[in-house]
């Protein structure tokens, strides 16, 4: 179990409401930024203190590992820079009844700060301008013991909050987001019906992509599965992601089984460019053996890539795996 506090001054209302953490992948500037990669870090069952108005206000427990999402319509003008497409990570809040104001408690509070990477200052309490730190249990312990027994038995515990419940939601959520794009090009008046009926199978790996990857990559590179029936065509960058020319493109994807396309389209496993197998640092390693991603008999490489599929492979390692 991890401990975070997020600060949620522009958008507490929101996060909280409808119980979610949401950051950008990239700083303004495109650089990657500390705050935003320890989005990748969350696992379920995790603590989660929220911050803003100077006050601790709720406690959380991450119910996912986070996921590519846009930007939530409900921010409105808030964070009118951040890229449109970020990291969420679902989250079951609680307010607490009563507040913390870490300016009234920074004496107590001080002997636990981190001393990097601090989401308060140990000189006034005050907040320091990032959006998600990672705290240690004595600090969430001390956090804890300010506000209210309910939480400290909370931070002494350990949650699962991942299920299949769950994993249903966050397929929905983005079952919502690809549905949109698909009505965007259906009614478009610059793409032709036939064009139309091809992309729309494209987000399924199904007709021209899939028959045109297949001759590409006739079996799954990890497992070796080469019986078409048992293999997804599976897009490197996301179809949701993917411009159209990208959709269509054979070079935009592997054919891999199940369970491994699961593994890669969660962002769980990747690709090097040298074609090693990379595994995310939130990954299941018992799971991962199970599934033979890793292990006695697993392979270490995928063998060669084309140049195209590098490119797509790049940024999956940037934007999925986690």
């Amino acid at each position: 179990m991890r401990y975070w506090w997020v600060n949620q001054k522009q958008t507490y209302r929101h996060e909280i409401g409808n119980g979610y953490m949401w950051s950008p992948k990239k700083q303004q500037d495109g650089k990657q930024h500390f705050s935003y990669e320890f989005m990748k870090h969350v696992e379920p069952g995790d603590i989660v203190f929220s911050y803003a108005d100077a006050k601790i206000i709720a406690v959380g427990i991450a119910k996912t590992h986070c996921y590519s999402f846009p930007k939530p319509t409900e921010f409105g003008k808030a964070g009118g820079y951040w890229s449109n497409e970020g990291w969420k990570v679902d989250v079951h809040y609680q307010k607490v009844s009563t507040p913390l104001r870490t300016i009234d408690n920074i004496n107590s509070l001080r002997p636990y700060l981190p001393y990097t990477k601090s989401p308060i200052r140990s000189e006034n309490g005050k907040g320091n301008q990032a959006y998600l730190f990672q705290i240690d249990k004595s600090f969430a312990l001390a956090i804890a013991q300010l506000i209210d027994q309910r939480i400290v038995d909370l931070v002494n515990s350990h949650v699962i909050a991942e299920s299949t419940e769950v994993t249903e939601t966050i397929d929905s959520h983005i079952d919502e987001w690809e549905n949109k794009i698909e009505i965007d090009i259906k009614e478009s008046s610059e793409i032709s019906e036939t064009e139309k009926e091809t992309l729309v199978k494209s987000r399924r790996g199904q007709g021209k992509y899939r028959e045109q990857l297949l001759q590409l990559e006739p079996k799954c590179r990890i497992t070796d599965v080469n019986n078409p029936e048992h293999l997804i065509a599976s897009h490197i960058k996301q179809w949701r992601s993917s411009d159209n020319n990208e959709r269509l493109d054979p070079e935009n994807g592997f054919m891999l089984t199940p369970s491994i396309d699961h593994l890669f389209d969660k962002g769980f496993i990747g690709f090097d460019n040298d074609g090693s197998i990379l595994l995310a640092d939130v990954a299941n390693r018992d799971a991962m053996e199970k599934m033979g991603v890793i292990g006695q008999n697993a392979p270490s490489n995928i063998g060669s890539l084309r140049e195209n599929q590098k490119k797509y492979l790049e940024w999956h390692r940037e934007n999925i795996l986690l």
